[in-house]
């Protein structure tokens, strides 16, 4: 037996349809079995705040050890893990194909899973991830609704707090009636015929983030690829599902797998390559499905002509060239590496994508923001997701870059408010980009 792995770690596809995967004893058997090497090891202390509870609890109790803490203690743990995978993919010695066979993130999903199929969601969780019917929605009356979202709005954002556990204090992506579908089908980007990579085609999978709450982020990365002559189309079938997976809702995942790769199927087999614009959807097209459907064929090809926007644009510089035009962007870029690009092992493509404008100055900040989807914003979770993504506020301030971004637009929002909370009278004036797509975009003079 080896101490550690130091081979390159593997996903089992998760066994969901199976009856065992939902057993309550088999699934606390398998938690006592993690629980104690993860205890025993402590390399996970500082990445999020499931290890901290998970130490303490066994710490804290009668004998220091596991056999001593009743299992119904365990869901504040699970409660704390964002899935953001940075544990499996960075820190742990033990995940698969080492022996132990740890999958600390997976574990966690399975038992939101039972809890699922137990009723245990609560209906504010459960109307959270429908994002699709909340974005139709909100954008028809947009003006409304992002009135009411306001940090600022001391009228709606307490009866938030009291209804739904949205902390008033947590910042909320605003809403757009003209989605980036409207947009691209009412202003296509002129194509670039003579560009290097003119023999390019991709069909830009809008995500529910881009489409409804950042149309600029499809508008940049549309403009930039025109720009270097690639022919792109916009599709959207619906959301990738990453808001139910965090709910442990695997069911309604592949529903949608199923639907969104059926479309995408379709523009693959006609030349098309995928982009999605968001690394959490990218992450589900590449990674996730294949694991909850891994003998749908579908799903295997969408996974395997799927990029993520800034993996995309530097496939285009090694290997076609990028068009001219680019210019440099004045106060430097500190680029956030945000953990569902990290998941992705792809390397920092963000950041190698920043360095391709001229005298580019770029940090990079390796550290968690915290955010975690919908959990960062419940109101008890919000000043622990700030606690988490200070060390990263901290390192995007202290870099003193005019220009702060992040591939994931929610974790950049978020250390907004970390490094807001950090800032002094005389900090030099900073810029949080809604993507690194959009700062490119603006190097070659797209106002966006």
């Amino acid at each position: 037996m080896r101490e550690g792995s130091l081979d390159a770690p593997e996903r089992h596809p998760l066994a969901w349809t199976e009856d065992a995967f939902y057993d309550e004893a088999q699934l606390d058997e398998e938690l006592r079995r993690v629980f104690d090497i993860c205890h025993g090891c402590r390399r996970c202390f500082n990445l999020c705040d499931s290890f901290p509870r998970l130490f303490d609890l066994i710490d804290e109790a009668e004998t220091g050890e596991l056999d001593s803490v009743d299992s119904k203690d365990f869901k504040p743990v699970v409660d704390a893990c964002t899935l953001c995978d940075m544990c499996f993919m960075t820190k742990c010695p033990y995940v698969p194909p080492h022996e132990f066979n740890l999958d600390f993130p997976h574990l966690m999903l399975r038992y939101r899973a039972v809890e699922q199929r137990k009723g245990m969601i609560g209906t504010i969780d459960r109307e959270l991830t429908k994002t699709d019917r909340n974005g139709k929605a909100a954008g028809r009356m947009s003006a409304i609704a992002n009135w009411a979202a306001d940090t600022e709005n001391g009228l709606t954002r307490p009866i938030m707090e009291s209804v739904a556990g949205i902390d008033r204090n947590a910042e909320l992506p605003k809403f757009h009636g003209r989605t980036f579908e409207k947009q691209a089908k009412e202003s296509p980007a002129t194509v670039d015929t003579t560009a290097p990579a003119k023999s390019r085609k991709a069909v830009l999978f809008a995500t529910c983030f881009a489409n409804y709450n950042s149309p600029e982020i499809g508008v940049a990365a549309q403009e930039v690829l025109a720009r270097n002559g690639v022919e792109t189309e916009v599709v959207y079938p619906g959301c990738c599902g990453m808001p139910q997976l965090e709910q442990g809702d695997l069911s309604a995942v592949a529903e949608s797998a199923k639907t969104v790769s059926k479309e995408l199927g379709a523009w693959i087999d006609k030349g098309y390559d995928v982009i999605a614009l968001v690394p959490s959807c990218a992450l589900m097209l590449k990674f996730e499905w294949p694991l909850i459907l891994p003998d749908d064929p579908a799903v295997r090809k969408s996974a395997d002509a799927s990029f993520d926007i800034t993996e995309y644009v530097v496939d285009i510089a090694k290997n076609e060239g990028l068009s001219d035009g680019l210019k440099p962007l004045d106060g430097g870029v500190a680029v956030h590496f945000a953990c569902h690009a990290r998941a992705q092992n792809m390397g920092a493509k963000a950041a190698e994508m920043m360095r391709l404008i001229p005298d580019a100055d770029v940090s990079v900040i390796e550290r968690c923001s915290g955010h975690g989807g919908s959990w960062g914003i419940k109101k008890e979770n919000f000043e622990t997701a700030i606690k988490v993504g200070r060390p990263a506020a901290r390192q995007s301030l202290q870099s003193g870059k005019k220009h702060i971004v992040s591939e994931c637009p929610l974790a950049g929002m978020h250390l907004g408010q970390g490094i807001g909370r950090l800032a002094e009278e005389d900090t030099p004036a900073y810029e949080i980009a809604p993507h690194p797509i959009v700062l490119f975009a603006r190097a070659y003079g797209v106002d966006v």
